[in-house]
C-alpha cells in the first residue's frame, strides 16, 4: 500500500554534518513550525537512526516517514 505523498513545510539539509548535530538541529527547528507543519530532515549521519526519531518522540512530535537511500537519511517529522 502506498502512502499518500507527504508534502513537507520546511527542508533542514544535515548532509556532512557529523553526529550529534542532525538531531540538535531537529529540535532546535521543531518549536519554530506552527502546529501541523511538517520538517524534513537530511543526514548521512548514521547514528541519527536512532536518535532523531526517539528524541522527536520523546518532545511530542510525530515522525511520519524515514526513508534511507544509501548513506543519506530522510526524516518526515510533524509538529
Amino acid at each position: 500500500m502506498n502512502k499518500p505523498s507527504l508534502i513537507p513545510s520546511y527542508r533542514l539539509d544535515m548532509t556532512g554534518e557529523p553526529c550529534p548535530y542532525p538531531a540538535v538541529a531537529t529540535l532546535e527547528a521543531m518549536p519554530n513550525l506552527s502546529h501541523g507543519e511538517i520538517l524534513e530532515v537530511v543526514t548521512d549521519c548514521p547514528q541519527s537512526i536512532n536518535s532523531i526519531p526517539l528524541d522527536a518522540r520523546n518532545h511530542g512530535y510525530e515522525v511520519l516517514d524515514i526513508q534511507q537511500d544509501g548513506p543519506t537519511i530522510r526524516y518526515l517529522i510533524r509538529r
